[in-house]
């Protein structure tokens, strides 16, 4: 009688290491897996199996996601029928995931595949071996949940401690020995980040400011608006660490002081729709667009605030854009009110000078205007006791029809009147619906 002859198994060896330390050895954790697959193997020939030559490892990939090459390999050669068996070592070597287990197992029984572990004899044609697989599959997650929380017990703890824990390093530090250091060089731009905003009260307007002048962050990028904020809420540079909301003192040193954080955190609190009002407000200034340094750099109205009370200044291109300068007086930024104040001190010193008058006397007789010299000096006596009455509008307007240019410096301020706009102002005053003042 002619004896039984066996169906041919072949057998598809997978293995799996999380890590990719110890992989470049010449006989590794995947090495050793296979070889008690391969004598696992041997020990079945008798029922048909064999080991075929293709090698399925993954060497450095979790088992808690199906996305790993040689797996996804073997289940494309799974799926095309070149294969019978699936041996492992372990059970997790396949996934540690109940879930992604469950998928494979579809896969497998869909293509009439068996799985077998070496160390868990069973396979899953049974329902004894689909027990047992469950049961042992679920304490296999329960070993990775654990060991995940062990791991962030860890990081709360060290952070608490005020360690560095790994992760993208913020700018103005470098990482030595775990630790952060300070990067002088990036420091210095992120005081200046920090010195900056606090000036001009606008994370925008900043941004355009540092892109003008290619300042780039850590990775080499330009800097735009997001990466401001970001910066300015990281309390990292309080020589903090932050875990979960929560401030702890940290290990490295600080970048900036507390009251500079302050200073700059009481113009966030602010709503963005507050602080664009304020820079609106900022931008009627009175002598916006007609103010400079005695190096030529224009100035622009920017605010800080500290604690509920707002300082309006004049600060030069200069220090918004961090230039030098041959200025002895460097980069500049002057009280508003305090600048304001001289400058309309100086119009009403010149408006009130006889000679001024006169000079406005002879324009209306060579031009043939109907005014006449006591008309004229009765409008300019009106100056002063209308001034304090006007709008602040109405007072710009009136400040740009009579200031060609102010220059501030280290000896002092010049006011460079229009000698037209003077003219113009007699005619507004002597007809005072032109002028509109507050009730």
């Amino acid at each position: 009688m002619a004896g039984t002859i066996l169906k041919r198994l072949r057998c598809a060896i997978y293995t799996r290491k999380s890590s990719e330390e110890g992989l470049d050895m010449e006989f590794n954790s995947l090495d050793a897996q296979r070889e008690a697959c391969e004598a696992y193997v041997a020990s079945q020939k008798a029922e048909g199996w064999v080991v075929l030559r293709d090698r399925y490892d993954d060497g450095g990939f979790s088992g808690g996601t199906l996305d790993r090459p040689a797996l996804k390999q073997l289940i494309a050669d799974i799926e095309a029928g070149l294969i019978d068996v699936i041996v492992v070592y372990k059970i997790d070597r396949l996934s540690r995931s109940l879930m992604d287990f469950a998928k494979l197992v579809e896969v497998f029984d869909r293509n009439n595949v068996t799985f077998v572990s070496v160390t868990q004899a069973f396979n899953t044609t049974t329902s004894m071996g689909r027990l047992t697989l469950n049961i042992l599959l679920s304490f296999a997650q329960f070993e990775r949940e654990v060991i995940g929380e062990r791991i962030r017990d860890k990081f709360a703890a060290s952070r608490k401690r005020g360690m560095w824990m790994g992760g993208f390093v913020p700018m103005g530090y470098d990482v030595k020995n775990r630790k952060l250091v300070v990067n002088d060089g990036e420091a210095a731009t992120v005081r200046m980040i920090f010195d900056r905003f606090a000036a001009l009260g606008s994370a925008s307007t900043l941004a355009r400011a540092l892109q003008a002048e290619d300042v780039r962050n850590k990775r080499g990028k330009r800097i735009d608006k997001g990466f401001v904020y970001k910066l300015i809420n990281s309390r990292v540079y309080l020589g903090e660490a932050v875990h979960k909301g929560t401030s702890y003192p940290g290990e490295h040193d600080a970048i900036i002081t507390q009251e500079l954080w302050d200073s700059v955190h009481s113009i966030l609190k602010e709503s963005p729709r507050e602080r664009r009002a304020k820079n609106r407000n900022g931008s009627e200034a009175l002598l916006k667009g007609i103010i400079f340094t005695d190096t030529g750099a224009a100035m622009t109205p920017t605010y800080t605030r500290k604690g509920e009370r707002l300082y309006h200044y004049y600060t030069s291109m200069d220090l918004i854009r961090n230039r030098d300068t041959a200025s002895d007086a460097g980069p500049m930024r002057l009280s508003a009110a305090m600048v304001d104040g001289a400058v309309i001190a100086e119009m009403r010193r010149i408006i009130g000078a006889p000679e001024v008058a006169a000079r406005v006397i002879e324009a209306q007789r060579s031009e043939g205007a109907p005014m006449d010299e006591r008309t004229i000096v009765a409008a300019l006596h009106r100056f002063n006791d209308l001034w304090d009455a006007l709008f602040p509008a109405e007072q710009a307007r009136i400040v740009r029809l009579l200031v060609d240019r102010v220059t501030v410096g280290t000896t002092g301020m010049a006011v460079d009147l229009l000698n037209n706009g003077i003219t113009a102002l007699v005619r507004d005053l002597a007809d005072s619906t032109h002028l509109e003042a507050a009730e």
